[in-house]
């Protein structure tokens, strides 16, 4: 009975919002945010190699630290998220929990520390301790501004795939073109359509390198018009976006505090 209780109020610490501006959840999770930080401060400083020569020894004490501060939060939200409705078998919950997308983040904050032991190549190390940085979506759960974004990616995902998929149509159509028109041309520059996608994605997104570029009459007119739709097409995710931001906006200050004229008490009312 002791333990189950414990259990809840772990849960409860570990999960509750960063809002509440206090109590011990409060602190825990401003600590844990600041770790998170810090820690991919550490991993962008740590490739400077002056840095990285004076303060190897650093590197390494607060990479211990951060591993043994994340393994401890690990282990205690894989304890208690079978007080989550989702998680509530004992085993078959838990290994839902370790295979949910909150789960492998926190798994994969300190994966690439344990395989040191195993693994000997550096490269392949490093790469992993980049993972850590995904800790940083973990931060979006406790502020509000992040909280936002994510409801707006979510409300508006559905427009933002279909814009996004039509990007991808015309970047294939106009790639393809002018492969066909260029190619007999600049047979080493448009050697294939996969190589004059590189070329697409820099004329649609108005980049332009210059390492690629269409020397035909027919292609520079194509250039020039994928060019144009590409700005119109880019604008669109802009747009759904925009429009997302300003619903929530919208929603939020509809919601006003007023106060009951017979308990003082104070409520939100929605405006409809």
């Amino acid at each position: 009975m002791f333990m189950t209780s414990f259990r809840k109020q772990i849960h409860s610490i570990l999960e509750i919002s960063i809002r509440r501006r206090s109590g011990i959840s409060f602190v825990l999770n401003v600590f844990l945010t600041v770790v998170i930080f810090l820690n991919t401060l550490s991993i962008i400083l740590h490739t400077v190699p002056s840095i990285r020569q004076d303060y190897e020894r650093f590197f390494h004490e607060f990479e211990v630290f951060s591993v043994i501060v994340f393994s401890i939060e690990y282990l205690l939200r894989l304890w208690s998220c079978v007080e989550n409705e989702k998680y509530k078998h004992p085993i078959k919950g838990r290994i839902k929990f370790i295979f949910s997308a909150w789960g492998l983040i926190d798994l994969l904050a300190i994966l690439p520390f344990f395989a040191t032991y195993f693994v000997k190549d550096l490269g392949f190390i490093r790469i992993l301790r980049l993972l850590r940085m995904l800790r940083l979506f973990r931060v979006s759960k406790y502020f509000h501004a992040l909280i936002v974004i994510q409801r707006v990616f979510k409300e508006k995902q559905e427009e933002l795939v279909l814009s996004m998929v039509f990007i991808i149509f015309t970047l294939i159509i106009s790639s393809s073109l002018v492969y066909y028109i260029e190619h007999s041309a600049q047979p080493k520059a448009f050697s294939s359509i996969p190589e004059a996608m590189w070329w697409g994605v820099n004329t649609m997104t108005t980049v332009g390198y210059g390492d690629l570029k269409p020397i035909t009459p027919l292609g520079k007119l194509l250039g020039g018009i994928i060019a144009i739709l590409g700005v119109s097409f880019f604008a669109l995710p802009t747009g759904i976006l925009a429009s997302g931001f300003a619903e929530q906006v919208r929603e939020q200050s509809d919601r006003r505090k007023i106060k009951c004229p017979h308990c003082g008490k104070e409520f939100h009312e929605h405006k409809h």
